[in-house]
């Protein structure tokens, strides 16, 4: 795989972020006040999906999209350098290794992933595609940032089964300055659109990750030792994707230990 420009993680973020939405407009739109599903309500409707929770919790639940967010500096989607999504090999389930060229393994405590999909109708969207990437334990994003430009691990595309679900094998992202732990998606109409680079993209949006679960794996796990000071200063209220709404629809549910690995389930709701 061809080399990319490379760029300090942390330093980039920060320069970006400053930048504001005028550097994001195409994969950002403007973020959607809590309704009154909002806050810590919006999280037990989250909890009514996912755990059996009652008919008309759910139903609430879905009813409320998931909000877009940016797709930050290193989507490889084609909107700020490669395009991943195109590749041979990027249709899998287990995102942990690179292909192609490259068959380098990303190394942490495993992390497998569901992401259930459906539209505001409740409807679980099967045959939707989704997109997901996210930062190694050291915070580096492949195809971007210095050390790893010639590797493509921690992307990969999957289709939604009968129940909109789509489920990553992967590792725990780490926590890097200035944001809280979290994983990048995009939804698509189908794998064709998916693949194709043309698009169009349904929502892009975030995962957050539990301050619990993270804390724990970072005191834990090898190669987590810079995540604890960079989660030392950050919280949900000063992140500036999550910090308006601290994560209300977008905080996944997860389980597991770092011996045996994490198990994380989140379900969103796509106008489409």
């Amino acid at each position: 795989m061809g080399s990319q420009p490379e760029h300090d993680n942390a330093a980039y973020v920060r320069e970006v972020h400053d930048k504001g939405l005028s550097f994001d407009l195409g994969a950002m739109s403007r973020r959607r006040m809590l309704t009154a599903f909002g806050g810590a309500g919006a999280l037990a409707l989250a909890g009514g999906v996912l755990l059996g929770g009652a008919p008309q919790a759910a139903s609430a639940a879905c009813a409320a999209e998931v909000e877009s967010e940016t797709a930050g500096p290193y989507p490889a989607d084609g909107s700020n350098g490669p395009d991943v999504r195109t590749l041979s090999g990027i249709v899998r389930s287990d995102i942990r290794s690179s292909f192609g060229s490259s068959t380098t393994v990303a190394a942490g405590v495993p992390l497998r992933c569901s992401l259930i999909v459906q539209n505001l109708s409740c409807t679980p969207l099967a045959g939707a595609a989704v997109y997901a990437w996210h930062c190694d334990r050291a915070g580096r994003y492949s195809l971007y940032s210095s050390g790893v430009t010639n590797e493509n691990y921690l992307r990969g595309i999957q289709v939604a089964d009968a129940t909109g679900t789509v489920t990553f094998t992967s590792i725990f992202p780490a926590c890097y300055s200035g944001r809280w732990p979290h994983i990048h998606f995009e939804v698509y109409s189908s794998l064709a659109s998916a693949t194709s680079g043309a698009g169009p993209i349904r929502k892009t949006s975030q995962i957050a990750l539990p301050e619990a679960v993270a804390d724990t794996v970072y005191a834990n796990a090898t190669g987590y030792q810079q995540s604890v000071t960079n989660m030392s200063g950050i919280t949900l209220a000063t992140d500036n994707v999550f910090g308006d709404d601290l994560a209300a629809r977008e905080m996944a549910t997860v389980t597991g230990s770092v011996s045996a690995g994490y198990v994380a389930t989140l379900a969103v709701s796509v106008n489409a």
